[in-house]
């Protein structure tokens, strides 16, 4: 097809608006009888049209317009052929080519010229389709109140199973964010050499350390004095006509609080315009602990003095209300930056409770088993440890970050349970696909040392018209053609105004795309021979098959990267 744009990779929302447009065209031209008086409701654009995406559908149509769609838009649902023919005609950057299109029954139905995207994709590498579709500016600190001092360091034994998800889900959202072009930093700075450190390296997560004698004293009295100088700061005349009167926030203990540093966060918030707090956070006595917390969000921010930055915080559910303190008494200190509040819900472990140090433990010694189980005594040496490492890391992250962020988890945590090496279930069932895709190059290479092959062409001297086995379409599709804009969306999501303090994010999507695909890998890769014979004639379409699996590796190790997963090479 000559309608593709070359310079403009192709893009499914590009794709959808434009069949929008080319079914709606301007709204003066929709004939009188089909808006019933006026009062025909026309419905949005991105609601005209659906991407399909199972296999039983790919194979008679790409893209639906659905029956009732047509009835809102036209007499009859009946389209003008001069609306078929802008539909069949359709062009513009970044847009798939159409190849054909007919009303059947359920609807307008659109087939993409699948040669032509499969040329397009992979003739250049399909860099392009590897990264977000477009890059953004702006300054993220992602702090995590999981791993503040309260008054301690945390350790691998006091953090809890949900500490540990808000953990994991900061470490993939500052990938993903600085994918997209942001700056990032996390928050709060860990001693190094601790044992909290050594646990998260052991999980791929490389957090900001300090020696262990350093300190942050400076920057705790410059929040100290801030909320002692605070305009919210609640002097003893207000506290007490408040207990005097019977009015509202919390009741003031006689004792050890007495003269201690309180903060009305109530009016702050109140007075600031803050939405989305919760209304019963009232007078806020200041511990140690918050002013350390405040300092060390202070030092995330510190190198962000030319643009505005904004703390993401990463908390539990059980966590929110004193994530919510935190973040009014930074604002009442004098701080500026958006602050935003990513929530995450419970994990539970019915019949047992393990804190942090216990699962990967656990994790570690099933997957260990299971893979003497399958491999035997090979399993062992620094090769192996490392392979164990790293396939315990990504069962642990599937498991905490492939839920909605706000729903619970439940693990099953029993000893008997092992972690199994096959079935398309989470991390293991990834990586073990991801291996294939390897294995199956250095048997190609083998080959080619062998002289049973040539070297892989160059995409432009291939014919892609070979690409007809539907799994094949169905990886280009369905995974290919969307991850770039599968990146864009959290950072997205931060750029929405209002809705108050929470922030809701599909953090779950790479995990869940990483399955998907392994599954619809599996599938193709289970079915379909793609080193054949050494054969010249059977040569194009095995090169053509390469190319597609020589980028679905890359959208492996791409995908991967966001979770701090490297891919393991060999299984």
């Amino acid at each position: 097809m000559e309608n593709i744009e070359e310079s403009s990779p192709l893009r499914i929302t590009p794709t959808v608006r434009a069949l929008s447009s080319a079914l709606r065209g301007k709204r003066e031209n929709v004939p009188d009888s089909s808006r019933e008086n006026g009062d025909r409701i026309f419905p949005e654009p991105e609601k005209l049209w659906f991407k399909e995406s199972s296999a039983k559908n790919l194979r008679n149509r790409d893209f639906l317009s659905p029956t009732t769609m047509l009835n809102t838009l036209y007499a009859d649902g009946q389209v003008p052929p001069a609306v078929m023919s802008r539909v069949l005609s359709l062009r513009g950057s970044g847009v798939l080519p159409v190849a054909g299109g007919e009303v059947m029954g359920e609807g307008l139905r659109v087939r993409v010229d699948r040669a032509a995207a499969f040329r397009s994709v992979l003739a250049d590498g399909a860099t392009e389709y590897l990264k977000p579709s477009s890059q953004r500016q702006g300054c993220v600190v992602l702090n995590c109140p999981a791993l503040h001092p309260k008054p301690n360091t945390p350790t691998p034994e006091t953090l809890t199973l949900g500490q540990l998800r808000t953990v994991l889900l900061a470490d993939h959202m500052g990938e993903l964010l600085r994918r997209q072009g942001f700056a990032v930093s996390y928050c709060p700075t860990l001693p190094e050499e601790s044992d909290i450190v050594t646990f998260l390296r052991a999980l791929g997560i490389d957090w900001p350390t300090a020696p262990a004698n350093w300190t942050n004293e400076e920057r705790e009295e410059k929040i100290q004095d801030a909320l002692e100088n605070s305009l919210y700061r609640e002097r003893e005349t207000e506290r007490g006509r408040r207990t005097s009167g019977g009015g509202g926030g919390s009741k003031v203990e006689e004792g050890e609080n007495e003269g201690a540093l309180r903060v009305n966060l109530k009016r702050v918030f109140q007075e600031e315009g803050l939405l989305g707090y919760d209304p019963s956070l009232g007078t806020c006595i200041v511990h140690r602990d918050s002013v350390s917390h405040l300092a060390q969000l202070d030092l995330a921010t510190a190198d962000y003095t030319v643009a505005m930055a904004t703390a993401l915080h990463v908390t539990s559910c059980q966590d929110e209300f004193r994530q919510q303190q935190i973040a009014v008494l930074w604002r009442a200190s004098g701080a500026t930056h958006t602050q935003r509040h990513l929530v995450c819900g419970p994990v539970k472990t019915p019949g047992s409770h393990l804190t942090a140090a216990q699962y990967l433990q656990l994790r570690r010694g099933q997957m260990k088993e299971a893979s003497e189980m399958k491999y035997g005594d090979q399993v062992e040496g620094q090769t192996w440890d490392d392979i164990i490492r790293v396939m315990t890391s990504a069962t642990v992250r599937f498991e905490l970050l492939s839920t909605v962020h706000t729903s619970p988890v439940t693990l099953d945590v029993q000893r008997e349970g092992g972690v199994s090496t096959k079935g398309p279930r989470g991390g293991v069932f990834v990586m073990y696909n991801c291996a294939r895709l390897h294995t199956l190059f250095d048997s190609y290479e083998r080959g080619v040392e062998k002289g049973l092959y040539p070297e892989i062409p160059e995409g432009s001297q291939l014919d892609f018209s070979a690409l007809k086995e539907e799994g094949e379409w169905l990886l280009l599709f369905n995974y290919l053609i969307p991850f770039s804009e599968l990146l864009d969306q959290s950072g997205q999501a931060l750029d929405c105004e209002g809705g108050g303090a929470r922030v809701n994010i599909k953090t779950e999507q790479i995990c869940k795309f990483l399955v998907s695909l392994s599954k619809d890998f599996s599938s193709y890769y289970n079915r379909v021979h793609v080193l054949g014979e050494p054969l010249p004639h059977l040569f194009n379409q095995m090169f053509c098959r390469l190319h597609l699996l020589r980028v679905l590796r890359e959208l492996y190790h791409s995908a991967l990267d966001t979770l701090n997963l490297p891919p393991i090479r060999q299984l």
